[in-house]
């Protein structure tokens, strides 16, 4: 049997993010009989659960900011090392998602290899790029990420474009790699066209089937949400620019609204957040246009989202994006109107033009980013048969 010890995520069952949402197809979805998975999860206790026929342990730790997830992954490689030996298990894989605990991560790894156990790391995007960090901390990440690159026994990249990244800026510790793709589920929402929970937040927030481009994010700068407003507002569109974010008047919401007076435009629409996943689905098909302006590292849970849901997707131009939807979808750059003409231009699309970026789209998830496929690499993986490591 082949245990696979999963820390990094805030555990299973996914309530809401990616890695979550992973860790949760990952369990619920195995085909193999020879992988045992034990997942940790952030919790106010230190209690023992199965979920998905997966051994999940909570792990507690104290709010102490920014900080509380580095010790909340090093109190789950900690409670990982202990079970290994409690139990005398001979075949462990320990599978680190995220880089936080690189400067700690030497110390953990000469115990584990004592002890036969391989760590895998999963490097995310580029979190020390993002603007929510100070310089402080954005330099704690940039170092740890390279403590975890050099000490790791895998690399295993959601996108092609951080594997090049990992290999290139770390190229002096020769990091082995993989490339598995994060995962979409590709069925339609359950809801109708006339479901009472459709039409009711329809008719709550103003907007119309097939009137709207939308855009599912966190609200943080590097999404571009300024860019993606400013662009919007100067477009001829008369469909509503719907933003489903998290919002909650914080700080740069304030900006935005000083910076763009986007108030002043009855097209442009906050509505909060959408956590029934059935209604968001079924909000992201009935959408004319999808916007997806990351650009910070990555294989963006949203983007696969919206490919495989929206029919005509206007995504930043940049190399994460472009390597997911490459001609299922068009491109606009930051440049000063180019948005904007694109908004102008995809208006004019006919509907053959709509259904043949859409079929592109969704084959394109189908194809390489299906959860089945996702599944079974990963499995390929920890069996260790004949995966290529580079």
């Amino acid at each position: 049997m082949k245990h696979v010890f999963i820390i990094g995520s805030k555990g299973i069952p996914a309530v809401y993010g990616g890695f979550e949402t992973f860790v949760d197809y990952l369990t619920s979805r195995k085909k193999s009989k020879d992988i045992s998975y034990h997942v940790s999860c952030l919790a106010n206790d230190n209690e023992v659960f199965e979920y998905n026929s997966a051994r999940c342990f909570n792990v507690r730790v104290l709010n102490v900011g920014s900080a509380k997830a580095v010790l909340y992954d090093l109190f789950s490689l900690r409670e990982c090392i202990a079970y290994i030996k409690k139990n005398n298990l001979k075949d462990c894989i320990i599978y680190i998602l995220a880089c936080r605990i690189g400067p700690f991560f030497s110390f953990y790894y000469k115990k584990l290899k004592k002890m036969n156990v391989k760590v895998y790391v999963n490097p995310d995007g580029h979190e020390w790029k993002r603007s929510k960090w100070n310089i402080a901390i954005r330099q704690y990440w940039k170092q740890s990420e390279k403590l975890m690159v050099k000490h790791a026994d895998l690399l295993v990249c959601d996108s092609k474009g951080i594997e090049t990244y990992i290999k290139k800026t770390y190229r002096s510790y020769e990091p082995k790699t993989t490339f598995i793709a994060y995962g979409a589920d590709v069925t339609n929402s359950t809801l109708t066209h006339d479901d009472v929970q459709l039409t009711e937040w329809y008719q709550r927030h103003n907007v119309k089937a097939n009137n709207y481009f939308l855009v599912v994010g966190r609200f943080v700068p590097e999404n571009n949400y300024e860019l993606m407003v400013r662009e919007f507002m100067k477009s001829d569109s008369k469909r509503d620019f719907v933003i489903i974010s998290n919002v909650e008047q914080n700080e740069f919401y304030q900006e935005l609204l000083e910076k763009t007076q986007f108030d002043k435009d009855p097209r442009v629409k906050f509505v909060g957040t959408v956590y029934n996943q059935e209604l968001l689905k079924k909000i992201r098909e009935q959408a004319y246009g999808y916007f997806h302006g990351h650009e910070v590292g990555g294989t963006n849970p949203s983007l696969l989202e919206a490919l495989a849901s929206t029919k005509l997707n206007l995504l930043l131009n940049v190399v994460f994006n472009k390597e997911v939807g490459k001609d299922g979808a068009v491109y606009f750059s930051k440049q000063v109107g180019s948005l904007a003409n694109l908004v102008n231009k995809v208006e004019l699309y006919s509907s053959e033009e709509l259904e043949q970026l859409s079929k592109k789209a969704r084959n394109r998830i189908l194809n390489d980013y299906s959860w089945e496929k996702i599944v079974t690499e990963y499995e390929t993986l920890f069996l260790d048969k004949g995966v290529d490591h580079k």
